[in-house]
């Protein structure tokens, strides 16, 4: 009997994997928010229309999940959350510049 150990991601493009990261609602639309500076929740609410609580806090988190964003909690009163883009979110800044020449 024999078995592959052949694993998926061998075989996927490099590229995929990160589309798969920024697919979904509203994460290319906070991405380039985080790109102009801080983000807070309820900004978000208010920039991005027709977006709800529920699926703005689930692209926070799995931004935040994949490293993209850090989460910075400020501890003055009232106490508030603010998302910043990471080192590694800031990596991905000139891969959408070379992305907005093919969208032009």
């Amino acid at each position: 009997m024999t078995t592959e150990n052949s694993s998926p991601k061998k075989n996927e493009c490099p590229a995929q994997g990160l589309l798969k990261l920024l697919s979904g609602k509203w994460k290319p639309q906070i991405f380039l928010l985080a790109e102009a500076g801080p983000l807070r929740f309820n900004g978000l609410l208010r920039d991005i229309k027709g977006a709800n609580k529920q699926s703005i806090s689930t692209a926070l988190r799995e931004l935040e999940e994949f490293g993209l964003l850090d989460k910075n909690i400020i501890k003055l009163k009232p106490l508030h959350i603010e998302y910043t883009l990471s080192e590694k979110g800031k990596s991905l800044i000139p891969v959408f510049k070379q992305l907005e020449f093919f969208v032009d």
